[in-house]
């Protein structure tokens, strides 16, 4: 069977579960349409056509697997803002110059698609992120809260309407009317639904999401009353408002506001909005596949923008990627695009045949489901996830959140963009490590021959402004390949880069691969979260032991632990020991860390920094060494790959010693020391297989102890064991030979 078929047969024998899928999201895309558009202040029906549009097109052109598309929670305050404003008070005509703006958000999230874009939600911190998701729950929740209770009627700003919400529960009391109560009570019923349906614990009620139940329950209620010959208590102005000709009544953008600036500022927050939300959605998703499969973000964003281009000329909101719809896509074992297509399918079914039984939806339970689902982006435990990252991330949150509340989106991001890069200068005193280094290269990539890793080296600082460049260069590696990421060289790592990281580590290890990340044993945190600031440390400021562990000192105190050795990650200065080898006769070995050591100190590990050169040829290395002392007097010898420090040795007296009827050895190796003839005997056949059988590594002695090295540059956990292993089983094949 071809390629093709074979993916042509397995496209159809999934449908099935595809087909499955689509219904369940679209039982929760039906409410979720409806009550986003509710709380834009746009028609019902604008919600559906926007998941409609975007299931349809995004599933025919766009570029991801198992996300599902629609009108997003990102974009309620935005339109909202545009309704009430750009109509000047009349809010259907306010809907109309949005449906426009909408239209040209699309074409601009199409042309960001074609200039390749994808990596726009990179340039944002993500605690700003996070402030600013956080405004958008509030923002939702401020106005959704007081249709939630019966006061269809209330308006103001996001703080104004928070602050309301005490006097509307309390105005239930002295100064209700009966339809408000009854719309009050279906809302409070439908909130105590949503916040407890995830505790109940039966298979077959969680058959279908608590959206739908929430309109299978209150559209029942309707039906009680007619089957008891009694007037719905409820009025139209607190019921859902479906056209009696859905096609028929389509709305049309107007365009005659297109040159105005709060026109054009319209534009750009809904583009803004609706890029990083889908673009953070279509990560998130990723991660759940369970294909491990990783989406074009450039091809759905041009597939996003087409359709919200589209769904803006038939009436339709912001065609956006979901992650909640999304996830429960994956979660009910969808495998493509299909289901997209699918959930848009049913939701035409749905408004087709349905339209009765939807006029009977109550406000107040759409309103109660978007409560929840605002006080999910603003739950106080958000708060505390940001503030066990750090005390700067608080203040970039808070202040993204606050500009957000009291201006608008736009505002509310440029601050906290503003915020974070002051206090990155603020944190290394420096605003020239930013600005002399941002346009330079600071990622440098290779593969290494002898184990395969792939090596990157991060230089001068890595942070929301250039976390691009990093990325790029992971996302060419495959996912199944081992990866030292090496910050020894970088001042600065931000939060927004530490946890970018960590989605990395764990999509390699998901892969079978790895990401390993050294060099930052050095830099200094303000709490233990493994996505805090590290900032490198000067050597007077590096305290005896390390104020908190890194992932790497983490692993290396298990390892101790295991081999029931000792570490310490403190410095000392005790480096004279190291003058004894040649290697080491020139160059300066101001102190060592990180050192693990067994009972009797006869294996010692250790991470050092030694300088070459002088002046402006002056150059820091940072390596891992193994030193071992041996029991009885040893040849002093030094072996390397042929050719790598020939110069060096040649330069003390030493030439190259070949070993009779060892010619590959002598090829490869370049052997060299002050008895030749002792040396030759000490060099057993035994031994010589050994070390044509393992990778190269420098070894080095001095007469009572060996010295280890692999390469110039930091070990990663998994290179330190190997290393370890070969040299225990030097250090015994050496002793046999000098019994011998």
């Amino acid at each position: 069977m071809t390629a093709k078929k074979k993916k042509t047969s397995t496209f159809i024998g999934s449908l099935p579960k595809n087909l499955f899928s689509g219904f369940v999201v679209s039982l929760i895309a039906l409410p979720l349409g409806l009550g986003l558009a509710l709380a834009s202040e746009a028609p019902p029906i604008s919600g559906i056509i926007a998941a409609v549009v975007g299931g349809i097109v995004v599933s025919l052109l766009g570029g991801s697997n198992v996300t599902i598309t629609g009108p997003g929670n990102g974009l309620v305050i935005v339109l909202l803002g545009a309704i009430t404003t750009l109509g000047g008070g009349d809010l259907y005509e306010g809907y109309l110059f949005t449906l426009a703006a909408i239209v040209f958000s699309g074409i601009l999230m199409l042309i960001l698609g074609f200039l390749k874009m994808g990596r726009l939600a990179d340039f944002f911190p993500a605690s700003a992120i996070e402030g600013m998701l956080a405004a958008i729950g509030l923002g939702i929740l401020a106005k959704q809260f007081h249709i939630m209770i019966g006061h269809n009627n209330e308006h103001g700003s996001i703080v104004h309407l928070l602050v309301q919400i005490p006097e509307g529960i309390l105005s239930l009391y002295e100064n209700y009317h009966i339809e408000e109560l009854i719309a009050a009570i279906i809302g409070l019923v439908a909130l105590v639904i949503m916040a407890n349906y995830s505790k109940i614990r039966n298979k077959y009620l969680h058959l279908i999401p608590a959206p739908m139940w929430i309109l299978i329950l209150s559209v029942s209620l309707s039906y009680i009353f007619v089957s008891l010959n009694l007037p719905y208590p409820l009025k139209d102005k607190f019921l859902v408002n479906i056209p009696d000709n859905v096609l028929s009544n389509l709305a049309f953008p107007n365009f005659s506001k297109a040159l105005e600036l709060d026109f054009i500022m319209t534009v750009l927050a809904i583009t803004l909005i609706a890029s990083i939300e889908s673009l953070l959605s279509i990560k998130a998703v990723d991660k759940l596949d369970p294909h491990r499969r990783r989406s074009n973000v450039n091809k759905d964003l041009k597939a996003l923008g087409l359709a919200t281009s589209l769904s803006g000329l038939v009436g339709g909101l912001n065609v956006v990627t979901v992650i909640a719809r999304s996830s429960v896509n994956v979660n009910n074992s969808a495998t493509n695009k299909s289901a997209n297509f699918f959930h848009a399918l049913f939701l035409i079914i749905f408004v087709l045949l349905f339209q009765d039984q939807l006029r009977r939806i109550p406000l107040a339970a759409l309103a109660a489901i978007l409560v929840y689902t605002g006080y999910k982006l603003a739950t106080p435990k958000n708060f505390s996830k940001i503030a066990q990252i750090g005390k700067e991330q608080i203040l970039i949150f808070l202040a993204t959140l606050l500009t957000t509340l009291f201006t608008n989106l736009i505002t509310g991001i440029a601050m906290g963009i503003l915020v974070t890069f002051l206090i990155h200068v603020v944190l290394n005193k420096s605003i020239s490590l930013f600005v002399n280094h941002l346009v330079k290269p600071n990622i440098l990539m290779f593969k290494e021959k002898d184990a395969g890793n792939y090596y990157i080296s991060v230089k001068y600082f890595v942070s929301f402004l250039n976390f691009y460049r990093l990325k790029n260069k992971l996302d060419i590696i495959p996912e199944n390949e081992n990866v030292i990421l090496d910050f020894s060289l970088c001042s600065f790592v931000d939060h927004t880069v530490m946890e970018g990281l960590e989605n990395y580590v764990d999509t390699f290890s998901k892969k079978d691969g790895s990401i390993e990340i050294i060099g930052l044993d050095k830099h200094g945190a303000d709490s233990k979260h493994p996505f805090a600031i590290r900032k490198l440390l000067p050597l007077t400021k590096l305290g005896p032991i390390e104020k908190y562990f890194t992932k790497r000192q983490g692993l290396l105190k298990s390892m101790a632990k295991e081999y029931k050795w000792s570490y310490a990650p403190n410095r000392s200065k005790k480096t004279k020991f190291l003058n004894k080898f040649i290697f080491f006769r020139t160059r300066k070995v101001p102190f060592f860390y990180n050192s693990l050591y067994n009972e009797t100190k006869t294996f010692h590990l250790f991470d050092i920094e030694f300088s070459e050169g002088e002046f402006i040829a002056r150059e820091v290395v940072k390596t891992t060494i193994l030193h071992i002392k041996v029991m009885r007097p040893i040849p002093v010898f030094t072996l390397d790959k042929e050719g790598l420090l020939d110069f060096i040795y040649s330069t003390a007296g030493f030439k190259d010693i070949q070993l009779e009827n060892h010619p590959d050895f002598n090829k490869r190796f370049f052997l060299s020391g002050e008895d030749q003839d002792e040396i030759q005997n000490l060099f057993t056949d035994e031994l010589i297989l050994f070390l044509e059988s393992n990778p190269y590594y420098h070894i080095e002695t001095n007469g009572d102890s060996i010295l280890i090295m692999k390469k110039e540059r930091l070990l990663s956990v998994k290179e330190i064991k190997a290393m370890l292993y070969f040299g225990k089983q030097l250090n015994l094949l050496l002793t046999q030979s000098i019994t011998v």
